[in-house]
């Protein structure tokens, strides 16, 4: 469904993509994930034909973005994080909108949007305006906008940020089922459970590169450690981490701001000893918290940085 050769983004001087390659696979549930300003998003905007390509390839269902940008567009769907949508018209009349700008006649787009209201649960609310609606109603109906087209690949930019549980449920259940029924999907989210959920295979962009790329178990397979240990304390000092460092059984540590997470091969010595560093070190010990490794782990690992920094 997609394929990315060599790809390179530069504003000025700076370079944001260098070089990324990858491919999905019709049908897929892809997760792409990185840190703010790892260049996720220029990625996302040179695929969709929103910026061009300074050097490489993006293909789409057998079609060139550079040579046939108008045919790509018409097999993509876009959810973008920002709400797109007339806020002083109905739901059911920005569905009709989008359809039409996709090249729906009239009577398709009604037919459409119909079919889309009921997908993301909301054909009692098609007459009210979306002014009316709340942050997750107006999240799936921007999620319907992208859909109205029948789309053969869908690109989700964190459709979740600032809901409430129920509304990001039925979105993730939403995805689930279009992923289900065969549609190939890109999803990017800060919420590590969301991609742990939907998707098959991750790729983990930093500093304009694919640095990671695999099927979950393939990228949790790569963690050189066992175990992390997250410490809470009432501060970090450097004297601490360089006394946890020098710990046998360490093999890397991670700090944000009053938050430790230790990447250990041996839990059962590591606890008691990053404690006792602490105490020694004059620090207070809020919390103590031990997890098997998992995506958000790896991230780190590779990253040093939280997906939420």
């Amino acid at each position: 469904m997609l394929q990315i050769k060599d790809m390179k983004k530069s504003f000025g001087k700076n370079e944001v993509v260098k070089g990324i390659s990858f491919s999905i696979e019709k049908g897929e549930s892809f997760g792409l994930l990185g840190p703010n300003g790892a260049g996720k998003s220029t990625t996302i905007s040179m695929i969709c034909g929103l910026l061009p390509v300074d050097a490489g390839e993006i293909v789409v269902a057998g079609k060139s973005v550079k040579t046939d940008p108008m045919n790509v567009k018409k097999k993509i769907g876009v959810v973008p994080q920002d709400i797109a949508l007339y806020p002083t018209m109905s739901a059911k009349d920005n569905l009709i909108f989008w359809g039409k700008m996709y090249g729906l006649t009239g009577s398709q787009a009604k037919k459409r949007g119909a079919e889309v209201l009921e997908y993301v649960g909301l054909t009692e609310r098609a007459k009210d305006k979306i002014e009316t609606f709340s942050g997750g109603m107006k999240r799936r109906i921007n999620i319907g906008a992208a859909l109205m087209h029948k789309p053969e690949l869908l690109i989700m930019d964190e459709p979740t940020v600032g809901i409430d549980p129920q509304s990001r449920n039925h979105i993730l259940e939403t995805v689930k089922k279009l992923n289900q029924e065969g549609m190939t999907v890109i999803y990017t989210s800060h919420y590590m459970e969301e991609v742990d959920y939907l998707c098959e295979r991750i790729g983990i962009v930093d500093h304009g590169r694919m640095i990671a790329l695999g099927t979950k178990q393939e990228l949790c397979n790569r963690l050189t450690s066992g175990t992390v240990i997250t410490l809470e304390l009432n501060e970090v000092t450097s004297e601490f981490v360089t006394l946890v460092n020098d710990l046998p059984f360490v093999e890397q540590v991670v700090t944000k701001n009053e938050t430790v997470e230790i990447f250990v091969t041996d839990a059962n010595l590591a606890i008691g000893e990053t404690v006792s560093k602490a105490v020694t070190s004059g620090l207070a010990v809020q919390s103590v918290h031990v997890r098997e490794p998992n995506l958000e782990s790896l991230f780190l690992q590779l990253t040093g940085r939280s997906l939420r920094d």
